[in-house]
């Protein structure tokens, strides 16, 4: 056997798997909304011996893949996580190239038109070239597109306090009391101060590496969300690993609590 029929067998492999695994999920049990925790960036560096900027170099570029898979099926919303608050404490020497590498691929999916872009986190927490970025994309877009919301510089407990914050500002400025606020407070008062207020919650939750945990990712949104872990890091992941992903969530049995 040629080497080069060695060669393309696994592809021909893939690509039945993948057609397998398309006729195995149902468009009309699609996620809405789909949540990406980015992870495994410098792990999958480490592992192919180069420094953590050439991972987050190729996780920027999955995030192009990722959101044209989105497009070939119903989803409206994706959420990625890109940096969290937590990330923010981080050597300078790995946190700027980071940093540097977020600009660049935001202002790609700004310059490419695709999509509806939305920024979520305290931008006030990142330098000013990339604040200054993050702020000249959000809003930009057709609002018919498929939305994409950027979280970085991102935390799901501040998201709440910043909520609970801005509803008491208002509530204030009106002139309302602290027992009228008490009184009339309602979980829709804090979802409307939400980064993602009159978003869908997400319907699916994807973390990439291996790690089995939310990190307080939309903590709030995802109460009912599905959750699905992968092993692979984040710069591998792969579009049959998102096929899994969609058909794992259309064979479960969504409760919402009930």
């Amino acid at each position: 056997m040629s080497s080069s029929v060695k060669k393309s067998k696994p592809g021909i492999l893939y690509q039945i798997y993948a057609r397998r695994l398309t006729h195995e999920i149902d468009p009309a049990g699609v996620p809405q909304h789909i949540g990406i925790i980015l992870d495994g960036n410098r792990r999958w560096a480490k592992a192919e011996g180069a420094p953590a900027t050439r991972g987050h170099q190729r996780g920027a570029l999955k995030i192009t893949e990722v959101l044209q898979w989105c497009e070939e099926w119903p989803v409206k919303v994706v959420t990625l996580w890109m940096l969290s608050i937590d990330n923010l404490g981080r050597k300078a020497a790995e946190l700027q190239p980071l940093q540097d590498v977020i600009g660049r691929t935001v202002q790609g999916l700004q310059a490419s038109g695709r999509y509806h872009l939305r920024v979520l986190g305290d931008t006030s927490l990142l330098d000013s070239d990339l604040a200054d970025i993050l702020r000249a994309a959000d809003g930009t877009g057709p609002e018919q597109a498929l939305v994409v919301n950027i979280a970085v510089a991102y935390g799901g407990r501040q998201e709440i306090v910043n909520a609970v914050r801005e509803y008491l500002t208002e509530a204030a400025q009106k002139g309302e009391t602290l027992a009228e606020v008490t009184d009339q407070l309602r979980l829709e008062d804090i979802e409307a101060h939400l980064y993602t207020k009159g978003q869908p919650d997400p319907d699916l939750v994807i973390r990439t590496s291996g790690e089995q945990r939310l990190s307080g990712f939309l903590l709030w949104q995802s109460a009912n969300s599905e959750f699905y872990f992968c092993e692979t890091y984040w710069p591998s992941f792969r579009k049959v690993d998102f096929l899994r992903a969609l058909r794992d969530y259309g064979n479960r049995e969504r409760r919402l609590g009930k």
